[in-house]
């Protein structure tokens, strides 16, 4: 799964992401100032900073300047201030996003997933094909193949599809299903995420088995043991 790195120098704001982010499944890292969220960044490999603007040692806006010299990490920052001069600064020296606290955790890991989607599928170019016996999923060309044939789906079957295999093992619910694919803002219900499963299930036929439904909450790809 994504690693994230949650650096704050409130202890009690740490530990609110990293519950909500473990919970779906990251891997939270944490850092109390700027210095310290640049040293581990030398050394562990991340996939998004969430960054609180006003930190001793190092304030966020200059230690995701530096940390832009070593590395392309999506940055999300956190700030007690909403100043317009704020924002247009942190998008200007490679912010992704901005949000105010106080904030809502949920808002934060909405933010979080959106981010985390706009960058890997990009960025990720060691893992562009995925093979699962004869389900080959092309996740930067948004190709799938079926024991070798191209399969045509809709795209949000497509994007319904690589969520799944990106987070394979992960128990999925519904509404994260709806939040993460259709987008947090999705006024639907359960009954599009089931629909759309069926659509999926049909499309790679023999393999349909690995779309796990789990009783009462929803859904995981998971490849059978042989």
């Amino acid at each position: 799964m994504y690693n994230i790195l949650v650096a704050d120098d409130e202890e009690k704001i740490r530990e609110v992401i990293k519950e909500y982010a473990e919970f779906e499944g990251y891997t939270v890292y944490e850092a109390e100032n700027g210095m310290q969220a640049l040293d581990m960044v030398k050394k562990i490999d991340f996939d998004l900073i969430v960054m609180d603007v006003m930190m001793p040692k190092l304030d966020g806006f200059s230690a995701c300047k530096e940390i832009k010299k070593i590395k392309d990490i999506p940055v999300l920052m956190l700030s007690a201030r909403g100043d317009e001069y704020d924002k247009l600064f942190g998008f200007e020296i490679g912010v992704d996003d901005y949000v105010v606290k106080p904030f809502s955790p949920k808002e934060v890991m909405a933010r979080i997933n959106v981010i985390i989607r706009r960058h890997k599928p990009s960025d990720n170019t060691k893992n562009e094909t995925l093979v699962f016996g004869g389900l080959e999923i092309d996740m930067v060309g948004r190709n799938v193949y079926v024991d070798g044939e191209k399969v045509d789906m809709t795209p949000k079957e497509y994007d319904l599809l690589f969520y799944l295999v990106r987070n394979r093992n992960i128990a999925l619910s519904r509404d994260k299903l709806l939040e993460d694919v259709w987008g947090f803002d999705f006024f639907g219900d359960d009954r599009t995420v089931d629909t759309h499963i069926k659509m999926l299930r049909g499309s790679i036929g023999a393999y349909r088995d690995y779309i796990v439904t789990l009783r009462g909450l929803g859904y995981k790809f998971e490849v059978p043991q042989s």
